[in-house]
């Protein structure tokens, strides 16, 4: 029965000048070549639509005797198995809000031998597609074979959840299990390694609470009506909308997809707070400010050093921009995610993911730590007092967990003042129990630290010129606030808004939203690129995670008012996933990475414009070729200059046991210069030039 049952359902295959009879003794000579339809439905569909088609009652629709199956061309019903399928769809009359998982994963052999076989099934009107032209479909819907890779360009939308979902540092022994009725069991050991994996791969897009922020929310009443079905379907193989697919991209196995669907069910557990009693006690002072140098004891031109995160093994490199040798490999905070130096240019700031702050004295005879403190359990942003009157004087920094910013002595990292971020959002006017701080920078304007509050929308112009008591000026933006930087006035603050596709304009003198730009899918500025267009005079520009475009804004009201503060020109990148852009004064490229790009060959190169012949497209240069460092993923990632300008450095991201290393490129002839390949270099990824961070130059 099963046999003459898939003989019925692909009577004919496409072949070329028409179609040719495929009999069932055919199907069986051909074997690998026609799958069998009903093996793959029950293998990949069935575990939502059910074996019989029937579907699961307010989650899942039938596809027996369907309506929607019927209104829809085989082609049609094959590109929703391929794209996936999200928010409301009637079917046979009932309203579900669910998600068809994308299944690119399958082979377009296998993709035709289901769809023709669910076309063929309980009651539906038959019709086939066969497997050339599922690929065709592919092809033009710009959707990857790769079964780890899901949907690509213009879809890259996995992009954001990889950089977003880095890991945490977070440990699931430090929380305690939480009873939930109507949740399936759990065992405690079951309950903190759930808790684990939720935070190193789930809680940058979710939130650590599950309340939802770059991912949506996933709080029991969500998820309990769901089921562990459908969740595990979801985890398994993930959503259009950017839920990457844990399970058939082999980053969680079987029994950790089952142990997930569980969890998620549970009431999300809070981690501990982080307040001042914790952040004294992680606070040492390495050696005291009396007892430092009290000038330059080494030969370093300190200007332009490079301070390298070396991600992977808690580290920054410190090399030197003119020699290309590394001075000293320090030991830090958890993957590094910025530096920042202090307004004189003798100390490094550096925060790791899991909140520790280190203070590294540039005058030491060997540059190293001399301050320490662990502000949060998990952080991203730091930033140093610029204002004249308090150069050096303060630091700041903000948390992810405890969603927090704290003020700090710069000299010594000493705790000051705790401020909470939990408030409203800017859209709804919803109390949001976990807004995160994201970029912060020093304003040149006022003695004041401008915090982005990611999950809220929020600015904050924070007054530190009287910390006992705080002034705190606030401005609505847009969601989720992410990074940004400087236009070249150093007034204007221009940041993302990445779940708003937008770019907030801060102006810092007079302390207002000078404007909210619509740009593409997902911007991610990095501190973004400054420079003088040939028609549009300065402009700042922007390339983003979501698809392959870089954003120019015009950002001169004084001589150029028609272009300020719009859109004056979207350039066309390699494609999407994309971190940073740069470019500095001396120099007439524009510089685009494309790290997170699912494409190997894209993230393992990079684009470069010529800033004085846009039009005429990039050139592609092949960082990671250049390095020539053997096996491994060997992402390419951020473009940073020297001093002068003449150099530009790329890292090349390798996996943690193997090679990577740092590839100088000359600016102007855009040849290879030199490749800092060292053992040491573990996983390098940020860059940042002491004068040209000091400077907010870029």
């Amino acid at each position: 029965m099963k046999r003459s049952i898939l003989a019925l359902a692909i009577p004919l295959v496409l072949a070329a000048g028409g179609y040719r009879l495929i009999t069932a003794d055919a199907v069986a000579a051909e074997g690998a070549a026609h799958p069998s339809g009903e093996k793959v439905y029950l293998d990949n569909c069935a575990a939502c639509h059910q074996p019989d088609g029937k579907g699961l009652a307010g989650a899942f629709p039938p596809l027996a005797k369907s309506d929607w199956i019927a209104g829809k061309t085989p082609a049609e019903v094959a590109t929703t198995v391929l794209k996936g399928l999200e928010g409301e769809v009637v079917v046979n009359g009932v309203t579900y809000n669910s998600l068809m998982p994308a299944q690119s994963h399958l082979s377009d052999a296998d993709i035709a031998a289901a769809v023709t076989y669910i076309r063929g099934q309980w009651g539906n009107p038959g019709g086939q597609i066969s497997a050339d032209e599922v690929k065709a479909l592919r092809g033009k819907l710009a959707v990857s074979t790769d079964p780890a890779q899901g949907e690509v360009h213009p879809g890259t939308s996995t992009a954001q959840a990889a950089y977003e979902g880095a890991p945490s540092t977070i440990k699931g022994t430090d929380i305690k299990q939480v009873r939930t009725p109507g949740a399936p069991d759990m065992t405690e050991a079951e309950f903190a390694r759930a808790s684990e994996i939720f935070f190193q791969r789930c809680a940058g897009c979710h939130g650590v609470l599950r309340k939802g922020a770059t991912g949506k929310p996933l709080t029991p009443d969500l998820t309990q009506a769901r089921g562990t079905d459908y969740l595990k379907a979801l985890i398994n193989y993930g959503s259009p909308g950017g839920m990457p697919n844990f399970g058939t991209g082999g980053e969680l196995s079987a029994d950790e997809v089952n142990l997930m669907a569980r969890f998620l069910q549970h009431t999300p557990p809070n981690p501990p707070e982080w307040g001042m009693k914790e952040m004294r006690n992680s606070w040492n002072v390495i050696v005291p400010p009396e007892k430092r140098p009290t000038k330059q004891l080494n030969n370093y031109n300190l200007d332009n050093v490079f301070a390298v995160t070396l991600r992977d093994s808690g580290e920054v490199a410190l090399i030197d921009g003119d020699t290309h040798q590394i001075i000293n490999i320090i030991k830090t905070g958890y993957a590094v995610h910025i530096s920042r130096v202090s307004h004189s240019g003798r100390y490094i700031f550096t925060i790791g993911r899991d909140g520790k702050i280190d203070l590294i004295d540039l005058w030491m005879k060997v540059p190293d730590r001399v301050a320490e403190i662990k502000i949060g359990l998990e952080a991203r942003s730091v930033e140093t007092s610029k204002f004249k009157g308090f150069e050096d004087k303060l630091a700041v920094a903000g948390a992810y967990w405890p969603p927090q910013y704290v003020i700090m002595d710069g000299a010594t990292l000493e705790p000051m003042k705790i401020v909470s971020t939990r408030g409203m959002t800017v859209d709804t006017q919803e109390y949001h129990p976990e807004p995160r701080v994201a970029a912060i920078v020093a304003s040149h304007e006022h003695p004041e630290f401008i915090v982005n509050v990611k999950e809220t929308g929020q600015v904050l112009l924070v007054d530190y010129s009287d910390i006992d008591n705080l002034k705190t000026t606030t401005l609505q933006a847009a969601r989720f606030l992410h990074d940004g930087g400087w236009d070249s006035s150093k007034r204007y603050f221009l940041t993302a808004a990445n779940q708003s596709d937008k770019i907030a304009v801060i102006d810092s003198k007079d302390q207002k939203v000078e404007a909210l730009i619509d740009v593409g899918k997902i911007p991610h500025p990095g501190r973004g690129a400054n420079f003088v267009h040939p028609k549009f005079g300065p402009v700042w520009a922007t390339s983003a995670l979501g698809n392959e475009n870089i954003t120019l804004i015009g950002t001169d009201p004084t001589k150029h008012p028609r272009e300020a503060w719009k859109v004056v020109q979207v350039l066309k990148g390699q494609g999407g996933g994309s971190l940073f852009v740069k470019t500095h004064p001396t120099s007439r490229n524009l510089w685009v990475d494309t790290t997170l790009n699912p494409d190997a060959k894209i993230s393992q190169s990079v684009a470069v414009f010529d800033i004085d012949n846009l039009d005429k497209g990039f050139e592609v240069l092949p960082i990671a070729e250049w390095a020539n460092l053997g096996e491994g993923p060997k992402r390419v990632v951020q473009p940073e200059y020297n001093k002068k300008g003449d150099e530009v450095w790329f890292s090349v991201w390798n996996g943690k046991d193997q090679r990577s290393a740092i590839v100088v490129v000359d600016d102007k002839t855009r040849k290879l210069k030199k490749v800092i390949d060292d053992k040491r270099l573990i996983t390098p990824t940020g860059k940042f030039n002491v004068h040209n961070t000091v400077g907010d130059v870029y």
